[in-house]
């Protein structure tokens, strides 16, 4: 008696199936995975806490300046915790996807800078919360097409935002500053380390 013989899998079953293992393979060595999880729930700590402080300043100038030294202390810590995570995840800053990601991302913050600098030699302040929400949103999602799924999805909260600020009542901004770059972060920060690492 013959033994019984396994059933044939038609080659083009094994083409598709290499074909999915490729593209995954190559998605996966594209993207930038090294945006820090944990560094963004420090961040949107700090800026919880710079919200609070903005809004007992005397003056517009005032609560401006505690924005940006958020601003530079949010950066700094964005900075190390994705230096950290990338040489953890053997991801050089200096890479393709990384240099995808960084000028995908400048450009809209780099706009938003120049836009602070014009609203508030103008006095116009009350425009900065939606501005920064909106810049920022923007960036996150331009820089997150490198990116792993979550962060376009993080970027578009950021922008939305940012959108409703800019026509909200002036008074409420410092409260939108709070759910974005406070609230916000760290909602994603957690998701982000928690799926991701670090």
């Amino acid at each position: 008696m013959l033994p019984a013989r396994s059933k044939a899998v038609p080659i083009h079953d094994h083409a598709i199936d290499n074909l999915r293992f490729i593209r995954e393979t190559m998605e996966r060595a594209s993207a930038f995975t090294a945006v820090p999880g944990w560094g963004g729930v420090a961040m949107g700590v700090t800026a919880i806490c710079a919200s609070v402080v903005a809004a007992m300043q005397p003056d517009s100038r005032s609560w401006l300046s505690v924005w940006l030294i958020e601003a530079l202390a949010a950066s700094a810590i964005g900075l190390y915790c994705m230096q950290r995570k990338a040489a953890g995840h053997r991801q050089e800053l200096t890479s393709g996807p990384a240099r995808k990601f960084a000028s995908s991302f400048a450009p809209p913050v780099m706009g938003g800078a120049l836009l602070t600098i014009a609203a508030a030699s103008a006095h116009q302040y009350q425009l900065l919360p939606g501005m920064w929400l909106l810049c920022y949103g923007i960036g996150v999602i331009t820089g997150g097409a490198f990116s792993v799924k979550i962060v376009p999805v993080m970027g578009t909260c950021f922008a939305s935002l940012g959108a409703v600020c800019l026509f909200a009542p002036p008074e409420w901004g410092n409260w939108f500053l709070l759910a974005g770059f406070g609230v916000t972060h760290v909602i994603f920060g957690y998701l982000i380390a928690r799926r991701y690492g670090g």
